[in-house]
């Protein structure tokens, strides 16, 4: 079930240095009053600028969390931490704060709090799933207006409503407090925070190195410059050249949007944004692209946010050679290149082919792959199970996709030397780097005994019928994509080609005025 983006409820803010000065008594439980966004509370509430994204929780946890309350359930303690400028930090339970909040605000992720969070620029899935849960919770437990009308209007609203309103101002949860400086509140935060919900090597790496270049990189593409602003210490200068950067950048990988199950070839090739997975693999994108060692090795904190734009610069010119309309581009079709045959979106194929285009790159082959395009893509629409091999050998992102791209640079070169593909894959397979991959020499089926389609399975189908008779490239073979299509003369302008219908083909932009040229 898709996730409720409740991100923007709490704002964000950098720990401060010292020690907590203000040793005086504390709340000891907060009420709903205590939820409003005008409260003294609330509007001192911050999350630390290292949290991860408050969008963990589904339609149904929200309404579960939200009935839980208003019955008057045992509620797991907030856990809080009050900062040297009295700003009340969340150390364990931004879920839970944020769940009220949005029922108290009717902000699900698509209300006036999170309009202005992201200027307005909501992805699609996020209103979708807003709207869901509004819809959900509006009618099993009643908004939070009708509360509110069931204390001057009790016959304007459902009878259960009016027993829960009366409930409410006896209603409150436990809070404990960290004490102690900046390092004790960071240091609670990622141990309790492992305890409860594990969080992966790369996305704790990205938090614990929030102030570098390359997790300031990936979190500005990641939101396309909106949101919590992770650059705002730099001038203004700067910050406007990272959040231009950062939104052509996911224009690039993440337009059109992903819709599932697929019925369409146009499909982005990053996947799908709004999803757990998407951060930690534009933060892998953002390594790769810039030889930087997965564990931050040698990489310093960004002062000036000089380091970020240089890095964001390196992204922008690998995204323009994948796809999009750029002179540049090759125009790589997600579908064969980052797609499984039933539309999931692998994230080992993804960096497999940023790296395999950066080799090209380095090796001055561009033009060799493009001689061999459109073969070496029936290799891959054939082949596919092949990537999925070498991934489950090595059971990681990281670690396999570096042998992929070798796996495709070796057949390119084989391609090149006009070998046919049975003998270039008995060549290579006799190697020790890839004697463990097993060709099917025979179709091969998962037995199925439902009789309706899942989305992946429609997917499937779609996906298989439509690769069929998708556009190619007049030039190179290759299959055309939205993002990257160039109208090409046939005959040269320059010997006399009119812009005639006659004399036009479509073309990705690269084969057009690269290749071509």
């Amino acid at each position: 079930m898709a996730k409720v983006n409740l991100d923007a409820l709490i704002p964000r803010e950098d720990f401060e240095v010292g020690e907590n000065t203000n040793p005086g008594r504390k709340k000891e439980t907060i009420s709903i009053e205590d939820i409003k966004a005008d409260s003294f509370f609330f509007s001192n509430i911050r999350k630390p600028d290292f949290q991860r994204q408050t969008n963990e929780w589904d339609s149904q946890k929200i309404y579960e969390f939200i009935k839980s309350f208003i019955e008057g359930d045992l509620i797991p303690a907030i856990i809080l931490w009050r900062s040297t400028a009295g700003y009340l930090f969340v150390i364990d339970g931004s879920h839970r704060l944020s769940a009220l909040s949005a029922w108290v605000n009717d902000d699900y992720g698509d209300g006036r709090v999170s309009k202005d969070f992201y200027d307005g620029e909501i992805p699609d899935e996020q209103l979708d799933v807003a709207q869901e849960t509004r819809k959900l919770i509006n009618k099993t437990i009643g908004s939070y207006d009708d509360f509110k009308l069931a204390l001057t209007r009790p016959d304007k609203v459902k009878p259960q409503v009016i027993q829960y309103a009366k409930n409410l101002a006896a209603l409150a949860i436990q809070l404990q407090w960290v004490e102690g400086d900046a390092s004790k509140a960071e240091s609670s935060f990622f141990k309790i925070n492992q305890q409860a919900a594990p969080i992966n090597k790369t996305e704790l790496k990205l938090l614990e190195s929030r102030k570098k270049p390359n997790s300031i990189a990936a979190r500005a593409i990641f939101r396309s410059g909106k949101g919590h602003k992770y650059w705002s210490s730099f001038s203004d200068e700067t910050q406007n050249q990272i959040q231009e950067l950062a939104k052509e950048i996911n224009k690039i990988l993440f337009d059109p949007k992903l819709k599932t199950p697929i019925k369409t070839l146009d499909i982005p090739i990053g996947g799908k944004l709004y999803s757990p997975q998407t951060l930690p693999l534009i933060l892998d994108f953002v390594n790769i692209v810039n030889d930087i060692d997965f564990n931050n090795k040698g990489v310093e904190n960004d002062e000036t946010g000089e380091e970020t734009i240089k890095i964001l610069k390196s992204i922008r010119r690998v995204t323009y050679r994948l796809n999009g309309n750029n002179p540049s581009s090759l125009g790589l079709h997600p579908a064969i290149y980052v797609y499984s045959k039933d539309g999931r979106h692998k994230a080992a194929s993804f960096l497999a082919i940023v790296d395999f285009v950066m080799e090209l790159d380095k090796r001055k082959k561009i033009n060799d792959f493009i001689k061999v395009r459109g073969e070496f893509e029936n290799f891959l629409v054939g082949y596919d199970y092949l990537s999925q091999q070498i991934y489950l050998k090595y059971k990681d992102v990281q670690k396999s996709y570096k042998h992929t791209s070798k796996f495709f640079q070796e057949i390119i070169a084989k391609l090149i030397a006009e070998k046919s593909i049975d003998n270039i894959l008995d060549e290579i397979l006799s190697t020790s780097e890839f004697k463990y991959l097993s060709i099917r020499r025979t179709s091969q089926q998962a037995d199925s005994f439902e009789k309706d389609f899942n989305t992946s399975k429609k997917s499937g189908v779609y996906m298989k019928e439509a690769l069929q008779n998708a556009p190619r490239c007049k030039i190179c073979d290759g299959l055309i994509h939205v993002n990257s299509i160039s109208i090409d003369h046939i005959q040269r302008k320059e010997n006399g080609g009119l812009a005639t219908l006659d004399n036009g083909q479509i073309t990705h932009p690269y084969c057009n005025t690269g290749y071509k040229s």
